[in-house]
């Protein structure tokens, strides 16, 4: 996501603004501090002109084996926080 805010020249502050959310709202999901939700992801995605079918499937491509196998934090979420993929 950080990678596809900067290949469209947005600053956190500027997609923030075309998402109508404080700038730590970007700060926080790229940081890995706070999840979205499949509405959310869309709408960044519509916001920074990328296709969201594209970068889910680099993500899910990125993500693969090594996500299945990663240990769980003690409220069962993955350990697996960044993925870092090329979807554009």
């Amino acid at each position: 996501m950080i990678k596809a805010r900067k290949s469209a020249r947005l600053t956190q502050h500027e997609l923030a603004k075309r998402l109508h959310k404080p700038q730590s709202f970007v700060a926080k999901y790229e940081g890995g501090e706070r999840r979205i939700d499949v509405v959310e992801f869309v709408t960044i995605c519509q916001a920074i002109g990328a296709d969201p079918a594209k970068i889910l499937k680099a993500l899910t491509k990125a993500i693969g084996e090594p996500f299945a196998q990663a240990g769980k934090n003690s409220d069962g979420r993955p350990l697996v926080r960044v993925v870092k993929c090329n979807p554009l």
